[in-house]
């Protein structure tokens, strides 16, 4: 009884759980009635998410401790999942990084983990879990791209370039996918409100007041909603959507002139 039980559960995992957006992720698909797999190398931070995600919602909520970028890693998460008899029917491949700074004085250490993170993690999570959705004709893959696919500036040169292989990948896999019931969604925020940023709190509130940036929650929401109406891409925001086209259409110098406003140089220090 207890094995029935625990195959008919909907699972949703989610990476990068700990903070920020991944943490969101966690608690509003708990309330979407999600039991949950939680994935962070920050054990002690997931364990406090993982906690308040319980008891909030009641949901279940599994926590894993995992650096994905170790070999093998994602490989031994599906396992994991499998081993348990989990249905994941949401993945959220949220881990990330930010690498903001000249190429050349980037070490190859970090280099190296960037491209793990965003580049192997993410397509090996589509391979392994979207094999096993489409075998079950149903599933959700959401992808964490950002603005910055489309428009790599000066300072993060390999960020903007992962973050645009994300993008083509699943949206290639969202047309190759769309007749096997598997959803899959990317989505491309701009600024979003996260201690990475080298803000002052008046700067932080007077952009969040305007738009320019927006609050994890705010992402995360439209994010699930775009993914759960099967939608191709979701950049939220005015502000994101507005640096996108002027980018698209900006001279590279109009945009190293840009690059060196004092707000837009903070953000992307």
């Amino acid at each position: 009884m207890e094995t029935t039980t625990l195959q008919a559960k909907k699972y949703a995992l989610v990476t990068g759980a700990a903070s920020g957006m991944g943490r969101s992720y966690a608690l509003r698909l708990a309330e979407r009635g999600y039991a949950l797999v939680v994935v962070d190398c920050q054990a002690e931070r997931l364990e406090v998410v993982a906690d308040e995600i319980r008891r909030q919602t009641k949901a279940e909520v599994k926590s894993l401790v995992q650096d994905l970028t170790a070999d093998g890693a994602v490989e031994e998460l599906f396992a994991r999942t499998e081993s348990q008899g989990l249905e994941v029917e949401v993945v959220v491949s949220n881990a990330g990084r930010l690498l903001f700074g000249g190429f050349a004085s980037a070490s190859a250490a970090d280099l190296e983990s960037l491209l793990s993170l965003h580049c192997s993690v993410t397509t090996h999570l589509c391979h392994r879990f979207g094999a096993r959705m489409r075998e079950r004709g149903r599933g959700y893959l959401l992808l964490m791209s950002s603005t910055t696919a489309r428009m790599g500036l000066p300072s993060i040169a390999l960020y903007a370039a992962t973050k645009r292989y994300i993008d083509t990948l699943g949206s290639a896999l969202h047309d190759e996918w769309a007749n096997d019931g598997v959803a899959v969604t990317v989505v491309c925020p701009g600024a979003v409100d996260t201690p990475f940023y080298a803000l002052d709190e008046k700067m932080r509130r007077w952009l969040l007041r305007l738009g320019v940036m927006l609050t994890p929650d705010e992402v995360v929401r439209r994010a699930l909603r775009a993914l759960f109406y099967k939608r191709k891409h979701l950049t939220p925001g005015w502000a994101a959507k507005l640096m996108v086209a002027l980018c698209a259409i900006c001279p590279s110098w109009v945009v190293r002139q840009i690059v060196k406003i004092g707000w837009v140089k903070r953000l992307l220090a």
